[in-house]
């Protein structure tokens, strides 16, 4: 009998748990999850709390340009593409870049993503067309209006005074 009643307990105990860990909707434990957030400039990739992800334009070739200072502003989205959980309506292939520091951070199709210090809630988008440099990040596939990848380089070239005299 008492061990029925263990055995039993058990039973009720492992059901909670399994309960309690399904349909949450968290990513899977080390999972980064990565969602679409409605800001005013467009739908873009959300990190941590819903806040809005950007791209850099002087990034080239997955390759993160913004360091010291330039990262105080826009903090870079750290962790390994691998353990991106992509939400609903998020396309796109999730990478990652080495930083100088040896620190890792998160690409989306190759471009390294950050966040914006200013935001300061989810669905924010201040730093969109900050410095001409700095764009929401789309949640599929490169646009148009996404400057990294898709400007020339002659063109990127063009907008780095403009980077600096922004402070970023």
């Amino acid at each position: 009998m008492r061990l029925a009643s263990t055995m039993a307990a058990v039973a009720l105990l492992l059901a909670a748990c399994a309960q309690a860990g399904s349909g949450s909707g968290s990513p899977s434990a080390g999972g980064i999850e990565v969602t679409v957030s409605q800001t005013s400039a467009g739908d873009a990739l959300a990190g941590a709390d819903g806040m809005t992800l950007y791209v850099f334009a002087n990034d080239t070739d997955g390759t993160s340009t913004c360091t010291g200072d330039c990262a105080a502003k826009w903090p870079p989205f750290m962790g390994d593409g691998s353990d991106v959980v992509a939400g609903s309506g998020v396309s796109g292939t999730f990478g990652t870049t080495t930083r100088d520091d040896g620190s890792s951070q998160i690409t989306h199709n190759g471009q390294p993503l950050y966040y914006f210090a200013d935001d300061e809630a989810a669905g924010d988008a201040k730093g969109d067309g900050f410095g001409g440099v700095w764009s929401i990040a789309p949640v599929g596939e490169a646009s148009a209006s996404q400057p990294a990848a898709s400007q020339p380089a002659s063109n990127a070239e063009s907008v780095e005074p403009m980077a600096s005299e922004a402070g970023y």
